[in-house]
């Protein structure tokens, strides 16, 4: 069987519509027994010989012509593992909308037919830019230098926590170059509400405590310190710039949704974030790690897989914080998937 390639689609005569989209779900039903596919369908077909070519074309020039090599290599693993798919071209089955997808995977066991989605993929090579807010609801398939596949799934997040806030009034605060100190009145802060470090080390029972700068703004706010919410955030800027104030932000929401997020310097991050919590002496592992970034950042694939890789190694989730001048903020989680 020849298929003929026109205006980006692969024509299959005869028989086509039995024979692929029926029993394997290959394709557009046009009408009759015809049938069409697209370029990257039509190449899947090639490389299992069941068509003969296209427009006399065989697999690597139907691949030249077409530019489909990249989704070619995610198309067939994903038929290899036993999922039927469809590419989402406008009007085509399983499409309601396209934006944002290369193609719409359904649960193993069902086609087109069933109206089912279960992955909705977008093919990217390893040097391409991926804005941010193209992310949430799509599974990112990365094909690197090598042809090998790793697969993330990128979705809305929601962060909450058991914490309990119960903070004290007006405490004595010096305000440093990065931080703030705290000499009297620190165990409710430092035990309740996991606030600052003991100047003296982590396993000291007494002393002064240090708070971060976001600490000290957040505590300033809630008249918990006697210093003034203004100075603090005037010393967060002039130590690291505006982003300050978008930190700032995602330190008081995840705060505001029960949650105790503490430095995430030690994971590459802004914040580790531990949503069970009663006291410092009781403490549980972090469940999740954020990155604070503005809605119209760009990830270098090698830098997200390097964000999700680390969060994954230590059992935690990566989280993003979509985070504009304003303080409004979306949540975008990202992790590994096998499908």
């Amino acid at each position: 069987m020849q298929g003929r390639l026109e205006d980006g689609v692969v024509h299959l005569p005869g028989d086509a519509r039995q024979r692929f989209h029926d029993s394997r779900g290959y394709g557009r039903p046009t009408g009759g027994d015809d049938l069409e596919v697209a370029p990257v369908e039509a190449a899947h077909l090639l490389s299992r010989d069941d068509i003969d070519g296209v427009d006399g074309m065989g697999l690597r020039e139907l691949l030249a012509r077409t530019g489909t090599t990249l989704d070619f290599v995610v198309y067939k693993d994903l038929r290899d593992r036993g999922f039927y798919l469809s590419p989402a071209r406008e009007g085509w089955p399983g499409v309601d909308d396209a934006a944002g997808a290369d193609f719409l995977v359904y649960p193993r066991g069902k086609g087109p037919w069933d109206g089912e989605v279960e992955h909705r993929v977008r093919v990217v090579g390893e040097r391409e830019s991926i804005p941010v807010s193209s992310l949430g609801e799509v599974v990112l398939a990365i094909v690197d230098e090598d042809g090998d596949l790793t697969y993330f799934d990128t979705e809305g997040y929601s962060p909450e926590g058991t914490a309990v806030e119960d903070l004290p009034t007006d405490l004595d605060a010096e305000l440093l170059s990065d931080r703030a100190l705290v000499w009297d009145g620190v165990d409710r802060l430092y035990q309740r509400g996991f606030f600052g470090q003991r100047l003296y080390g982590r396993n000291a029972d007494s002393g002064p405590l240090q708070l971060s700068l976001l600490e000290a703004a957040y505590l300033a706010r809630a008249d918990a310190l006697a210093i003034d919410e203004a100075d603090v955030v005037s010393r967060g800027r002039d130590v690291e710039g505006d982003r300050f104030d978008r930190r700032l932000a995602v330190y008081a929401a995840l705060r505001g949704a029960k949650t105790v997020p503490k430095s995430g310097f030690k994971f590459g991050s802004d914040f580790r974030v531990y949503t069970e919590f009663e006291s410092v002496s009781d403490l549980s592992h972090s469940e999740f790690l954020v990155r604070v970034v503005a809605p119209d950042h760009t990830f270098v694939p090698r830098d997200l897989s390097l964000d999700v890789r680390l969060a994954g190694g230590v059992r935690k989730r990566m989280v993003f914080a979509l985070t504009d001048d304003n303080g409004e903020i979306d949540w975008l989680s990202v992790s590994r998937l096998t499908p």
